[in-house]
């Protein structure tokens, strides 16, 4: 018979999870309870290839991992492991070593996603590793971990990991991190993060994360956070927060908040603000806000050689909402489409 290779953990004491069946370090071991049902229980269970639900093993440092020979007829698909009645405990010991026992029992599972693996891969080249695993490659690569792992990537490189994992990329690059994760990509770069993440891009990048995250753009860049979010953009950038999140924008940038939240835009740059939120702009700047919100922006008065700040109230003193305002020379209050008159 053909033979397959599952990798598994066991406690300390080589108990299985719960402490009902104890595995040997070495030698045959068989199920008492062997039912070839495809469902969960009534047989020996582990990671086929080394691949699969991650979050099933024992992450524990004093965990054992073993290396579990087994005829390949008798395997039971589990969507994220498997079963199997009986088979040869080949390894048992720490994660690193076993992975690497694995590899040499079967070469090809080093171009697998095996859970808690490190890959490494040169320039141009493809590293891949498994839930919590850590993936690395050279420059216009891509690397790839899942659930909880690390990628990096070089220059012009791709980086992707999967739930509460981190991503890097090098310039020009791409980063992908699942909830609350960390991207970084770098100069020119995209970097994406989960709910609950960071995402940072280097120049003229574009970050995003989701709700509850922070994202931070280069000059030039763009940079969105989802709800209760922060988003942050250097000069030129835009920057977009999800309700009761803030946004902060460089010179000539674009800062928009949603209700509640807090805008802000550097010189000649444009804030939007939702309701009840608060748009800032600088000098020669452009501030909008929704129906009881505020908004302030920055002139520079001539006479004293000041940078002044006018603040107003939507709906005192006939500023209105969702219109957007800046300030003329003398620091009134004036629609942005209009000439440089005061409002009345």
């Amino acid at each position: 018979m053909t033979k397959s290779y599952v990798l598994r953990t066991c406690s300390a004491d080589m108990t299985s999870y719960g402490g009902a069946f104890t595995w040997p370090a070495s030698g045959l071991v068989e199920a008492p309870d062997w039912n070839p049902i495809p469902e969960c229980g009534g047989g020996l269970h582990g990671f086929l290839n080394g691949c699969g639900n991650g979050a099933l093993a024992d992450w524990n440092e004093s965990a054992k991992w073993l290396v579990v020979a087994v005829d390949s007829e008798a395997i039971v698909d589990l969507k994220g492991k498997v079963k199997f009645p009986k088979g040869e405990v080949v390894f048992c010991g720490a994660r690193e070593e076993a992975i690497a026992k694995l590899e040499e029992l079967a070469p090809e599972t080093k171009h697998m996603p095996v859970i808690g693996a490190i890959r490494i891969a040169g320039d141009r080249g493809n590293a891949n590793a498994g839930d919590y695993g850590t993936a690395i490659a050279g420059h216009k690569s891509t690397a790839t971990a899942g659930y909880r792992g690390k990628t990096m990537a070089g220059d012009n490189g791709t980086a992707t990991a999967g739930n509460y994992g981190k991503a890097t990329a090098g310039d020009g690059g791409t980063a992908n991190a699942g909830d609350g994760g960390k991207a970084m990509a770098g100069d020119g770069g995209t970097a994406n993060a989960g709910d609950g993440g960071k995402a940072t891009a280097g120049y003229g990048g574009a970050a995003n994360a989701g709700d509850y995250g922070k994202a931070t753009a280069g000059n030039n860049g763009t940079a969105t956070a989802g709800y209760n979010g922060t988003a942050i953009a250097g000069n030129h950038g835009k920057a977009m927060a999800g309700n009761q999140g803030t946004a902060i924008a460089g010179d000539w940038g674009t800062a928009t908040a949603g209700d509640e939240g807090s805008a802000i835009a550097g010189w000649q740059g444009t804030a939007t603000a939702g309701e009840r939120g608060t748009a800032n702009a600088g000098h020669k700047g452009t501030a909008m806000a929704g129906a009881g919100g505020r908004i302030s922006i920055s002139w520079d008065e001539r006479k004293t050689e000041r940078i002044r700040t006018t603040t107003g109230y939507i709906g005192e003193d006939n500023i209105q909402a969702n219109i957007p305002y800046k300030c003329d020379e003398e620091g009134k209050l004036i629609p942005a489409g209009s000439s440089d008159t005061p409002l009345e």
